[in-house]
Order: C-alpha cells, then structure tokens, then sequence
C-alpha cells in the first residue's frame, strides 16, 4: 500500500509540474476557485473569506482524526483537481504533510494556514519531541491570526475579486472578536478553582491559556500512542484529588477509555466535545450549526460550562 501510495505521489507531482496554475494567479474556466482542504476548521475559514468565489472541497470531515490519516487514491485525486490547498500545519496533518510537500515543491499552490503566526505565540509541551502543539482554534485570537494568511493567498490567485477577499475577512475578524467576548463571558459561570478540563487527548492547552483551564488529558498532543496502566490510575487519583466533576469524550476519539476512567474516578461524562474536527455542515444543535468554527466552539464552552459550574 504504502508503495502504491508512493507512486500516485510521483504522478501527482509530475502532473502538477505540467499543469500547475502559476503562483501568483490562476487561469480557469470555472468562475470559482477550487480549493482543496484538509481538516473541515480550515473548510469554514477558506469557505468564509472566499464566499461566492470559491468552491471548497474537504478530504477529512467530521470525526475524523489527522493524526492517523492517511492519504487514499481519491483524496489524489481532490489535490491533483484543486486550483489551491489549504492545510493547518504544524504536524497536525502528520501523515500528509509529507505529499503536501512534495505537491508544493512541484509548482502547486499549497498554503499552511499557521505558517506566518509567530512562533513566540505558539506552544512547545516536552512531550511532544519539539514540535509545536497544531490544536490552535481553540484559542479564539490565535485562529483569527489566520485570517490575513488566507485573504492574500486567495488575493495572489484570484486579483479580480481581491477586494471581495479582504472584507470578508475583515468581516471574519469582527465575527471572530465577537466569539471572543461571547467566550470571555461564558467562562465566568465556572469558578476559578472548578476549571480543570480532563479530556481524551491533549488538544485543548491552548484553550486553557485562553480561558484559564488547567488541561489534563489522557494521551498525549497526538493520538498515535495510547496510554498505559499507569497513566490511566494516576489520571484517576487526579480526577479524585481534585474533586473534578465531570471529565468529557471527543468526537475524534474512541470514548471507552475515558467512559472507564468516569467509572473508576466516580465521576460523570459531561459531554461530547469537537477537537480535531468539526461536526458536519447543516449539523444543527438548536440554533447552532456545528459545521461551523462559531458553533464548534460555543458548542465546546457550553457543554464544558453547563458540567462543571
């Protein structure tokens, strides 16, 4: 398989040396710009600021996790067809980063969406061998950081509608600010001394530096290496120690772990939270679209609040 997969990847990038839109503009047919995507947080951003210019096609949608996936023949096909692709970067996409590279090097135009944030504003946990912690929307601000990124990319391959680009990403700034008071607001029904969220896996240490959330997590950034004995006991005596209420599963990870660990603690399972992926577009929870990076993260802070206040 992994041969396989080698091979469509040549043909991928020498297709694209071929045909490869030039990097500062694109000439098509269509009189929208298709862009290929890769976790559905992105979808919405690129969605957002290129409404009504481009077409958007995602290859990993809800409850999909990028730390495991891997590449299929169609998801080829998608990047080969796209004029632009879009990715978050910093290792989240670990197992494609790789054939972005490549596609990249060969002429295509492929975009990280974390690539001009200052690193300063980044995380580096030691377990994660040096590498920056990629789980970066769930610090409101920093997500919005993104947005500038985006308006130029699509600006450089589509002039004519540049305009159209930058409001709507100023638009997208204004929507993104107001989220962050909404948030601001919110986490104040939980006490200082209740904020301990205990999750599946380590993806929400930003959202803890945003909103004052001691993070503890059962596996590590990445979802590849599962915990042991060990872990699980001491991660009990925590949940106990620290009178946590109610710990919390994730879309993107097997929910029998954590569910064990509730039955241990003698806590509750809070809910279900979004972290690598969003939930489907149109998937409504009242007037909520969970489609949406709004609606994941007022989803997220609700189901937290609602639990441990």
């Amino acid at each position: 398989m992994k041969l396989v997969l080698v091979a469509w990847v040549f043909l991928l990038v020498a297709c694209t040396q071929n045909n490869s839109p030039n990097e500062a503009q694109v000439s098509r047919e269509s009189p929208k710009i298709k862009v290929t995507t890769t976790v559905n947080m992105v979808s919405d951003l690129v969605r957002q600021i290129g409404a009504g210019h481009v077409e958007v096609v995602e290859i990993m949608g809800p409850g999909v996790d990028p730390h495991l996936y891997k590449a299929s023949a169609n998801d080829v096909v998608k990047l080969q067809e796209a004029d632009a692709i879009f990715y978050v970067g910093l290792l989240l996409e670990g197992k494609m980063e790789e054939v972005l590279g490549k596609l990249k090097d060969g002429g295509k135009h492929v975009y990280a969406v974390t690539e001009n944030i200052d690193a300063n504003r980044l995380l580096k946990p030691d377990e994660f061998e040096g590498h920056f912690d990629p789980h970066i929307w769930f610090e409101v601000l920093l997500w919005k950081e993104t947005i500038d990124g985006v308006v130029s990319s699509l600006g450089k391959l589509d002039p004519a509608n540049k305009l159209d680009y930058e409001a709507n990403g100023k638009t997208a700034k204004a929507k993104m600010d107001e989220l962050q008071q909404w948030a601001e607001a919110k986490v104040t029904e939980i006490p200082l001394q209740k904020r301990i969220l205990v999750t599946s896996h380590d993806a929400y240490n930003y959202f803890g530096r945003a909103y004052g959330f001691k993070v503890v997590a059962l596996q590590g950034i990445s979802t590849v290496s599962e915990a042991g004995l060990a872990d699980r006991t001491k991660l009990v005596d925590f949940i106990k120690s620290q009178k946590v209420k109610a710990i919390f599963v994730e879309t993107t990870v097997s929910p029998e772990a954590i569910k064990a660990i509730a039955l241990d603690a003698g806590v509750t399972v809070g809910g279900e939270l979004f972290s690598d992926a969003m939930g489907g577009r149109g998937q409504m929870e009242g007037e909520l679209d969970l489609g949406t990076y709004e609606g994941m993260i007022r989803h997220n802070l609700t189901t937290i609040v609602n639990a441990l206040r």
